[in-house]
């Protein structure tokens, strides 16, 4: 059963259901006093999926509140930050190598409202004191991941109770300065685009010209002239014609395409669009 909240919607599988009760607890550790985790940095993860000609993001909601929040977590002592990162993204959609990249740093002095991260704990019949390590002020590193829609299989973690995409044009409010730290992603993933084919990450494997394009439209904010784009992506010589894809007449079936191999190496020095 699909169930909506505002622009997102719970499609959360068993298997992810089972996963959530086996491992809540574990997702805890930040809560407990003894200090396993680096203070003062923490990371959020902007993971971004492709669906219906949507792009979206992955949310999760703290249990027994209405605040949302990207999701994120902290470094352990004994952890690389890039090693923390792709745990967290791990963790929330069961997904490993896909792609993930560190984009900014965000230390706003009152980023964080202690009186939210105070609501949160006490929803789960928990209290943070004054002097809790994670009532010190923090520093948040942002990563952006760009993963297939379909194979992502969203996870909540201890602190949550939904974890589910929402679409972009239509995030619900979201706690401390996450709507800021979204706003940067999307506007380094714009400039990623237009140097490299990154984008192709949030496609399946085979995949139309129509809907290539529509990806590059629903990044950019802006539509773009069909002949000019199809031009220019045949020409860039990344792209490999499958077959015509089945729509019960054979010859308005459009082709399929997929990417050359090492299509994540290939840097272009020039703009795409």
């Amino acid at each position: 059963m699909v169930q909506w909240y505002g622009g997102c919607w719970n499609g959360t599988t068993i298997f992810a259901k089972k996963n959530f009760m086996e491992h809540r607890e574990a997702h805890l550790e930040h809560l407990e006093e003894d200090q396993r985790f680096l203070p003062s940095v923490s990371i959020d993860c902007v993971i971004f999926g492709f669906h219906d000609n949507q792009l979206k993001v992955l949310l999760v909601r703290f249990r027994n509140t209405s605040l949302w929040a990207l999701p994120g977590g902290y470094i352990y002592l004994s952890e690389d930050m890039d090693s923390a990162a792709n745990r967290i993204l791990e963790e929330r959609t069961a997904l490993k190598g896909v792609y993930l990249e560190q984009f900014y740093a965000f230390g706003q002095r009152e980023r964080v409202d202690q009186s939210v991260q105070r609501a949160i704990a006490e929803a789960i019949n928990k209290s943070i004191s004054s002097d809790h390590w994670i009532s010190k002020r923090f520093i948040t590193v942002g990563y952006y991941a760009l993963v297939d829609f379909l194979k992502a299989i969203p996870t909540p973690d201890g602190s949550s109770d939904i974890c589910d995409w929402c679409s972009l044009d239509a995030l619900p409010p979201l706690v401390f300065d996450h709507a800021v730290i979204v706003q940067k992603a999307l506007e380094m993933l714009r400039l990623r685009l237009n140097n490299n084919l990154i984008g192709s990450n949030l496609l399946p494997e085979t995949f139309t010209m129509q809907e290539l394009q529509s990806l590059y439209e629903t990044i950019l904010g802006e539509k773009l002239l069909r002949t000019n784009f199809h031009r220019k992506m045949l020409s860039l010589g990344i792209l490999e014609r499958v077959e015509k894809k089945f729509s019960g007449r054979a010859h308005k079936a459009p082709y399929l395409y997929r990417f050359k191999e090492q299509k994540e190496e290939r840097l272009f020095l020039e703009k795409v669009f």
